[in-house]
């Protein structure tokens, strides 16, 4: 498991932010340091998911940002040029894959089916994400995957919140959690950065009741 991969782990929780503006991205940060959680996966899916990076990164360097949602290898070489220490891709685009590896970029493509999975273990990738993961099984197929993949664990996004994020936690095949339930769009649009901070602060609460983190 690689540096970025590990640090994933010991968070246990990787928020999944959508910004609409880049002037967003510093109290969305702020507010998940405070929370207890450094670290955060910007989605492409609007245009300033690149300056948001590009600041998050530059404001507080010790915390780990990610690009997520990339669904193109040009999106891929904006987000690292924007200073994304990480890539994550919703399926399994070999494209993209071989790109970010061999510009020795971090990449956790979605993955939800055995041949997705041994795609990634060709490539050497033992880390990988799984979505949409209630829709897709959640914990009982990451570990009918597992059983024959040894060795991967999954980051699971999609339907994932803190009604049942213990339960994929206590699977020790899970790396860590995404999800947006802490950094939903309307605390954003309404600057409740507090309730994004009371809601972190809520789900490192339960990564500790079942890892016995230290965040």
């Amino acid at each position: 498991m690689n540096q970025i991969a590990e640090r994933i782990a010991a968070c246990g929780v990787v928020p999944v932010v959508v910004l609409n503006h880049p002037d967003e991205a510093l109290p969305v940060a702020k507010a998940l340091i405070a929370g207890g959680l450094p670290v955060a996966e910007v989605t492409f899916r609007t245009d300033a998911a690149e300056e948001a990076i590009r600041r998050m990164v530059k404001a507080y360097p010790d915390m780990l940002v990610g690009a997520g949602t990339v669904l193109t290898v040009d999106q891929a070489d904006r987000a690292l040029a924007a200073g994304a220490q990480f890539i994550v891709a919703p399926g399994f685009d070999p494209e993209i894959v071989d790109h970010c590896l061999a510009k020795g970029a971090p990449v956790f493509p979605g993955c939800t089916t055995a041949t997705e999975v041994a795609q990634g273990v060709k490539r050497g990738l033992y880390a990988l994400k799984f979505f949409p993961a209630e829709q897709c099984g959640g914990v009982a197929t990451i570990k009918a995957l597992c059983a024959a993949y040894v060795g991967v664990r999954f980051m699971p996004t999609g339907g994932v919140g803190p009604g049942n994020l213990a339960q994929y936690l206590a699977c020790d095949k899970i790396l860590a959690c995404g999800g947006s339930w802490m950094v939903k769009g309307d605390l954003i649009r309404t600057g409740r950065f507090d309730e994004i901070e009371r809601l972190t602060k809520e789900a490192v609460g339960i990564v500790r009741s079942i890892r016995n983190s230290e965040l």
